[in-house]
This record gives C-alpha cells, structure tokens and sequence, in this order.
C-alpha cells in the first residue's frame, strides 16, 4: 500500500467535523481516487473539552496551529476557520511553511485574496476553495478548468440559500419577513446573527471570487453595489406573483463595454426560468461562455455534508496535483485589472411607490421616468384599503440602464405625491 498522505484540519465546527466523517467513512473510495489513504495527522480546535459529532483521537488534537504548521509530515492544510483574523496570519503561517492549503472561508479570499495568492505562489504551494462558493457545486472547478476554453461572458445566480430559504417560505406560506427568519435560525439555515446573509454581504464575497475566476480581475467586494432582504414584504411578493414572477436574491455580473456590470439583490425572475424554481436553501449558477454557451448548476448551497464534500474533493486534487496546475492560473489576474464595476446592465425594472390617491399622478410619475428615457411597459394600481389617503402603486418599465433608473428613482421620490422611499427591483425574464 502506498504511504498514506497526512493532513492536518484547521477548525473542527460544523465543516471540520463534516470533513473528517468523510474521509473516515469513504476512505476505500477516496483511496482510489488519490491514489492512496488519506489521514487527519492533526486537528487544532479552539475548546478541547467540546463535544463533537466525529471523534478524533486525543493524541491528535490540539489548540495550536503550530502543530500543524510545523509537522513535516503534514502537507495538507484543510483551513476551516471562519473570519478573518486569526484565519488570515494562519493561512499565511500554513503556506510559508510549506503546506498547500484547502479553504472554505470566503470572506478571507474576498478580503485577502491577492496578498495570498501571491504568499502561495511564493512559496511554491496552492490553495484551493472550491468550497467557499456555492457549498457542494462545483462551480470553482467548473469555470477553472472545464471551461478555460472559453471566454465568460456571464455569471448569474443565487449564492445564499439562506436569503433563498426566506424568499421561498414568504411565498409559500404568506408569513412575513420576521417569523421566516426566526425559523430559518431554528431550523439550522441562518445564524444566531444573519446580518451577512441577509443584507447581500455573504452572496456579493462569493459574486468576487466568481467574477476573478471568470474575468481575471480582482473586484473588491466592498465596492459591488448590493440591496439585502429589507425592502421584501408579502405586498412586494403578491405584485411579483400578478406579474408572473417570483422574488429571488441574485449575484450577476457580466462583461459591459470597458467595465464590468456587477449587482446583488432581489430580483424578479420569471416563473418556470431555473433560477425561480430554485427553492429553499439551494443554490444555483448560470454560467455563458463564448464557445459553449448557457450552463445552469444546481445543488444544496451550504450544510455540513455538501461543503465537506467540496473540501474532501480539493484535498484529493491537491494529493493528486491537478490543484497545483490549475492554481497556476488561477491567481494570475488579466493585463487590464481592475476594471471599473458598474451596478448592473441594462434590464426591465419594477418600481413599487407608495402615492397620494388623486388625479394626475400617474401622469407626473411617467413624466420623471420619461425624462430619463424610461419608458413604461405596465401599470398596477388597486384600490386604496379601507378609504387610505395613499394607495400603492406599481410600474414596470421597459428595459434602461442602471444609471438611467437610479436617477429616475432618486427623481421620484422628490416628488410630493410619493410618501415612501421607493422599492426597484431589476427583472430576469430568461
């Protein structure tokens, strides 16, 4: 039998534990596909008295990375420590001593990227994090290396199954915003503190790190425009479903003349188009190169077992070395980086305003949006609720510019016959 490859796991929470459970029950299998055993040499965990799902021999535990950074034996890192700081000194502690490193947090390429990319191309390692966009898809791999060939034109999807778990349940069910995410947290889908999940932070960490991979360009997250749950209520819901549509948060970004058009937030999608029948806390990914066209992923987006999955198949890559070859690339960034972003391509929108109820108003409205060039495809006006002096009212306009309907809005809401801040929502009919 060959020599086993010796691992160490940095982090044993809900991914950590995941991990070990699959390389101890598929071990057989994934001996095969390394082509030799692979074994947790060393785990460093914060509490070592914690209970914890999968049992690692005392021996093997630790609370310090050094055990792992400094354990010639060890040549695999699995990094599964979330933030930034202490995960951001570790990485780089893990790389210059030798250790390619597997990741699953996010947020650190997002904000470090470059910085380790480079320590790793320094020191002759890789890193690999299939795992820290959409959990158990493939998609890092998929655009890396199955589609190099191609040049990306598009990515579009949704990236947060907790921000689609609520949407989902809001749908189906009529209950607000509030009682959907007290279940969500109940239920294992969202944090104690969903903050990032829920205002676009999470979903626009991943959108970067898709767009360097598709692009070549390293687009700091910050400055991706992003719109979170808040603006979503059942009204909001009911005139979508009137128009044929469904409310979804979706990361898109796609290539503009000289810049990239870059946005996440809820969107109105078609229903019957993949990403509306995209449900619960799946995730999805449409992807269009120039070569092969539209290709649509699908798969559960977060869990313990789907994102362990992802970080197993990134060590085998790593023991096997094609981690190595495609990371060659993958840290290079293209001749004309940075390119500027924009908030997003042209597109149809829905504005949902809130209106004084007298004559003339409609008339007023349309003059503002016609002022920028927008034109209208489709008013929704019902009768005000129990003799309300203000009565909602919805526009969809025919396809403009980012640019042309922020000004528009910011127009609008100027107007004295508006009472609330207006609600616009790009909208997907493909």
């Amino acid at each position: 039998m060959a020599e086993p490859i010796r691992i160490g796991v940095v982090g044993m929470g809900t991914v950590g534990s995941g991990v070990v459970r699959v390389l101890e029950q598929s071990a057989s299998h994934i001996e095969r596909q390394a082509g030799r055993p692979i074994v947790v040499e060393h785990a460093v965990v914060r509490d070592l008295g914690k209970s914890r799902s999968v049992a690692v021999a005392p021996e093997r535990l630790g609370t310090d990375v050094v055990a792992v950074s400094d354990n010639p034996a060890i040549s695999v890192a699995a990094m599964l420590v979330g933030g930034l700081e202490p995960a951001r000194t570790m990485t780089i502690d893990l790389l210059r001593k030798g250790k390619d490193v597997v990741t699953a947090n996010k947020a650190l390429l997002a904000e470090h990227g470059p910085e380790l990319f480079e320590v790793a191309r320094e020191a002759g390692r890789s890193i690999a994090f299939e795992a820290a966009v959409a959990g158990g898809i493939p998609i890092v791999a998929a655009i890396a290396e199955c589609l190099a060939a191609n040049r990306i034109e598009s990515i579009r999807g949704i990236l947060n199954g907790t921000s689609n778990f609520i949407l989902t349940r809001m749908e189906e069910d009529g209950s607000n915003y509030a009682d959907v995410l007290a279940i969500a947290q109940a239920e294992g889908y969202a944090e104690a503190d969903p903050t990032m999940d829920v205002d676009g932070t999470d979903a626009t960490q991943k959108l970067a790190l898709l767009a360097h991979l598709a692009f070549g360009v390293w687009v700091p997250w910050k400055q991706i425009p992003r719109v979170g749950l808040e603006t979503i209520d059942q009204e909001l819901l009911k005139f979508a479903d009137e128009l044929g549509y469904r409310v979804r948060v979706v990361a898109d970004a796609s290539r503009a003349d000289v810049t990239l058009a870059m946005r996440v937030g809820p969107t109105l999608v078609r229903k019957g188009t993949p990403l509306a029948e995209t449900r619960g806390a799946f995730n999805a990914v449409s992807v269009v190169g120039d070569a092969v066209g539209p290709m649509f992923f699908h798969g559960l987006g977060a869990g313990e077992m789907p994102t362990a999955s992802a970080v197993v198949a990134d060590i085998i890559d790593t023991v096997v070395g094609r981690a190595a070859i495609t990371f060659r690339t993958t840290g290079v960034l293209a001749a004309e980086n940075p390119a500027p972003v924009s908030g997003g391509g042209s597109s149809p929108y829905l504005l949902r305003l809130q209106v004084t109820d007298q004559p003339g108003v409609l008339a007023e409205l349309t003059g503002v949006l016609g002022r920028e060039g927008i034109s209208i495809a489709s008013v929704i006006q019902h009768q005000p609720a129990g003799g309300s002096a203000t009565v909602p009212l919805v526009i969809m306009t025919h396809s403009c510019g980012a640019a042309a309907i922020e000004r528009a809005v910011t127009a609008v809401d100027r107007q004295a016959s508006v009472q609330a801040t207006t609600t616009c929502l790009p909208v997907l009919d493909d």
